[in-house]
């Protein structure tokens, strides 16, 4: 008798088992069909494009200091007007003092220009100056091209970084080739064009400010 008595308490045991497992799948039936009813497989989720801000186009007046990638700091001297076939067109007179060169940039075309930097962009160029410089173990050739790159993208802080690691703060002539002194003018110059520019001040003064970052006092007073 007692062994009837257990296993009619076994077979309760597995009925009322059987009873929740039921009692739960239920649940996640009616669960799940609550979110397919939410989202059905053709209903696809709305996405907003957000709309671009339209960029305004910087009007150069006479007189500004422009940034020409290719020349470097240039002075707007005249705005003029030209008829090209039926077509009036605009564009800018810009003076590169530095090449003696006057540019003729269309107004449509403005794209090709920048503002001349900031203070705060100046004083970031003079702390790239300070920094010691990369050097690359690969080939002079693509170094060379690297740089001109560099020089000719019209952005300060590259044109900061070849000055930097061109640099030779000891005996220029003896240390550097006749390409490395050629790229190593071209950026020093343009680079100095700018800080004039932004800095209003003399050449000699912006000469010293520069050479003090790259440690190239010695040297001047030396050629002096």
């Amino acid at each position: 008798m007692p062994k009837k008595k257990k296993t009619k308490k076994i077979k309760k045991l597995k009925k009322i088992k059987k009873n929740k497992s039921k009692i739960k799948s239920k649940l996640i039936l009616k669960t799940g069909e609550k979110k397919t009813s939410i989202s059905g497989p053709d209903e696809k989720p709305e996405i907003k494009k957000i709309k671009k801000q339209p960029s305004e186009k910087r009007i150069y007046n006479l007189k500004d200091f422009v940034v020409y990638p290719k020349h470097g700091v240039g002075k707007i001297t005249a705005i003029e007007k030209a008829k090209i076939g039926e077509i009036d067109i605009q564009f800018y007179k810009i003076l590169v003092e530095k090449e003696k060169l006057t540019l003729t940039v269309p107004i449509n075309q403005q794209s090709k220009l920048r503002p001349i930097s900031s203070i705060n962009q100046i004083n970031k160029c003079i702390s790239i100056l300070k920094t010691k410089p990369k050097i690359k173990r690969t080939m002079w050739s693509r170094r060379a091209q690297e740089y001109d790159q560099k020089i000719n993208s019209g952005k300060i802080y590259e044109l900061a970084e070849v000055v930097k690691d061109l640099n030779k703060n000891t005996d220029i002539i003896a240390d550097q080739s006749y390409s490395e002194r050629q790229l190593f003018e071209k950026a020093y110059e343009r680079l100095k064009s700018e800080f004039e520019a932004v800095l209003k001040t003399n050449p000699e003064d912006v000469q010293k400010k520069m050479d003090k970052a790259l440690g190239r006092t010695k040297i001047s007073e030396e050629v002096q």
